[in-house]
């Protein structure tokens, strides 16, 4: 497509964006609430507006920039991987760092291994193809599972497992893809080199991502802002920073962004809750956004002469490489049959990916146009196909426990002075509606108080007379330093003992 690049087409042409893209934005939620009696997955909605109003289809808008969609790609999912981060349980964390690792290691090694396999050797595909596809399709992607996977009730030990391999599997993905362009480049590849990056991507990104949040932490119990937004602007330079500062150092930036969610998730802080709120909101629009244009650089009409490879491509992968990796890399940790089946079915590809594609077509391999064409269509597929039978699944295995609606309501504490005071929210146990503690005879903290009741979606106010149940969702203002002392006095009442396998994740 030729552009016209004089200052009048460029007016024009950003007056066009202004104008559709947040139409588009807004069809995607429109339709997002609709669909989702049907649980289709939002990702799902966001690429399907972005195919629709795409130039193969409506040709509302022509687009087809796939190193702009790398980029924002890649800063979508900093936002996204530290949402997920702040919001995991440290406690599910420490249950799931064997099989988490292992198939964010040698489980994206296994996936290419057999990937390859089944391609060149079963199908006789051409090298140069076979290869650039098992490894840039090896692994699981962080955007799809934390959007699909946070809305399935699934134990904590799988949903942790699986949401923490889909944060710590891009580096091994992204250096397995360099490699192999470097090789097919050249014809030679550099094993040594390889692993010592590789090793120093793993281990650089958590350190550095602890660095920083920390430093984080330090930053919002001091300075107190009367301005609520400076809370905001800080996290995002936050966030930036943990991703941006492990980039120049070599290392895993989507690690450490995930990293520094977690330390800050974990951590006691003031403004906490609203902080969270914030970058739920963040890593929403973030993920919404980069799947619309992922969607508007589909050129479905590419797909006539090679649909077939890539439903080949798509079984291979979700029945042959992705079940193999799971079934011989976590043997011996204890997991059971039922959910190494459901680990098969749940390793979504998505966003990492498509980026992963645009790589081969950067260095101008032959056949790099063709593997970003297989690549779409086989993410499309598993975001469709898995992504959103992922809760039937779960149900027929019988892993899917009763889940909770999320609550229409929420406080957030707004300050105007120097104070060590937030709001903690918690979540009372199962069962539904199990009896608990009239509120006048819990021992809250000096100085605490229940601010919000939360029952079937129905606002409580909080009487010393109100007898709290399974279920319910309390908000209580109270020090940030309290909050364990907080938690203890809620759950205990109800034979649990407070700690971090008890925070939210709203």
């Amino acid at each position: 497509m030729v552009l016209d690049e004089s200052p009048q087409a460029v007016a024009m042409d950003l007056s066009y964006t202004y104008l559709i893209a947040p139409c588009l934005l807004i069809l995607v939620v429109i339709a997002a609430v609709w669909l989702d009696r049907f649980s289709v997955p939002v990702i799902l909605v966001a690429l399907g507006i972005g195919i629709l109003f795409g130039s193969d289809v409506l040709n509302v808008w022509y687009f087809e920039d796939a190193a702009l969609t790398h980029q924002i790609a890649n800063l979508a999912l900093v936002f996204i991987l530290f949402q997920g981060g702040f919001s995991t349980k440290q406690v599910a964390v420490r249950q799931a760092a064997l099989p988490a690792g292992g198939m964010a290691t040698w489980g994206v090694v296994l996936t290419s291994l057999a990937s390859y396999v089944c391609l060149r050797h079963g199908l006789g595909w051409p090298l140069e193809v076979a290869l650039l596809l098992a490894v840039i399709l090896s692994s699981t992607d962080a955007a799809a599972i934390f959007s699909i996977l946070r809305r399935q009730a699934l134990p904590p030990r799988l949903s942790a497992t699986l949401e923490v391999e889909s944060a710590a599997n891009d580096p091994m993905a992204i250096l397995l893809t360099a490699a192999a362009v470097e090789m097919l480049k050249s014809g030679e590849m550099n094993g040594w080199a390889t692993a010592g990056l590789f090793l120093w991507k793993f281990s650089a990104g958590p350190a550095l991502g602890w660095l920083v949040a920390r430093s984080a932490v330090f930053l919002f119990n001091r300075l107190n802002p009367q301005e609520r937004g400076y809370y905001y602007v800080l996290l995002v330079g936050v966030i930036l920073l943990s991703h941006g500062l492990t980039e120049l150092a070599q290392g895993s930036g989507m690690l450490a962004a995930f990293t520094a969610g977690f330390v800050m998730g974990n951590s006691h802080f003031i403004y906490k809750q609203g902080v969270r709120n914030f970058s739920a909101a963040l890593a929403t629009i973030a993920n919404i956004g980069a799947f619309v244009l992922m969607g508007l650089l589909v050129f479905p009409h590419r797909w006539a002469g090679l649909w077939t490879d890539g439903l080949v491509l798509f079984a291979v992968l979700t029945f042959v490489a992705r079940p193999a990796a799971v079934w011989i890399g976590t043997l011996g940790m204890g997991i059971s049959a039922r959910e190494k089946l459901f680990m098969s079915w749940a390793g979504l590809r998505g966003a990492v990916p498509i980026a992963l594609a645009t790589f081969p077509l950067a260095e101008g391999l032959p056949a790099g146009e063709d593997v970003f064409n297989l690549v779409f269509f086989a993410v499309l597929l598993s975001v469709a196909l898995q992504g959103g039978t992922l809760g039937p699944v779960a149900r027929v295995l019988g892993l899917s426990t009763p889940s909770r609606p999320m609550p229409r309501y929420a406080l957030e504490l707004v300050t105007m002075a120097k104070s060590d005071l937030d709001l903690v929210v918690v979540d009372l146990p199962d069962p539904q509606g199990r009896p608990g503690p009239r509120i006048r005879d819990l021992r809250l903290p000096a100085g605490a108080v229940i601010t919000l009741v939360i029952r079937d979606g129905e606002v409580l106010t909080p009487k010393g007379n109100t007898r709290l149940l399974g279920w319910d969702q309390v908000t209580v203002l109270a020090r940030a330093a309290d909050e364990d002392l907080v938690r203890e006095a809620l759950l205990s009442p109800f034979g649990k003992t407070a700690g971090p396998d008890d925070w939210i994740s709203p």
